[in-house]
């Protein structure tokens, strides 16, 4: 496997990534909505016309609100520093346990480096409170489970 370091970069530039499909996902959509609202012009169907027009606003505003809220997730990947380890769980830690890798930063789910899974997950997620501030050695339990912390880098 490779240095910890170069795997937290790795695991970072996942999330980044992750985060960089799912705002061009967003953008695309915004953009064909914008495109339908200024393309529509007032037909004769009046009052279908109107809750065609609602949708897409309300389709839009759903949308920007995605928009606002992987912005906010943003901020959080860019308060991580990869370069750093700690021994103690906190935001940007990878954690090994014997049974599940995680990557203590956003939700992003599943992330793979070198045949090994990593669950990337907040820090407000369930888990990511219950791993907060807990060191290798400690354990914790979820769901009935208790799972053993082995690393922390």
């Amino acid at each position: 496997m490779k240095s910890n370091m170069t795997l937290k970069s790795m695991l970072y530039h996942k999330c980044e990534a992750f985060l960089e499909s799912k705002l061009h996902t967003i953008s695309k959509s915004i953009t064909e909505i914008q495109e339908s609202l200024t393309s529509e012009t007032k037909s004769s169907a009046g009052d279908k016309h109107e809750t065609g027009r609602a949708m897409l606003q309300l389709e839009r505003e759903k949308l920007g609100n995605q928009l606002a809220e992987i912005q906010k997730t943003k901020e959080v990947l860019t308060k991580i520093s990869v370069d750093k380890n700690a021994e103690t769980i906190g935001l940007g830690s990878v954690v090994i346990t014997n049974k599940v890798h995680y990557f203590l930063a956003i939700s992003a789910g599943e992330l793979k480096v070198d045949n090994s899974l990593f669950y990337a997950i907040s820090a407000s997620t369930p888990i990511g409170q219950l791993l907060l501030g807990k060191k290798a050695g400690d354990s914790f339990e979820f769901r009935g489970q208790t799972t053993h912390i082995l690393e922390v880098y």
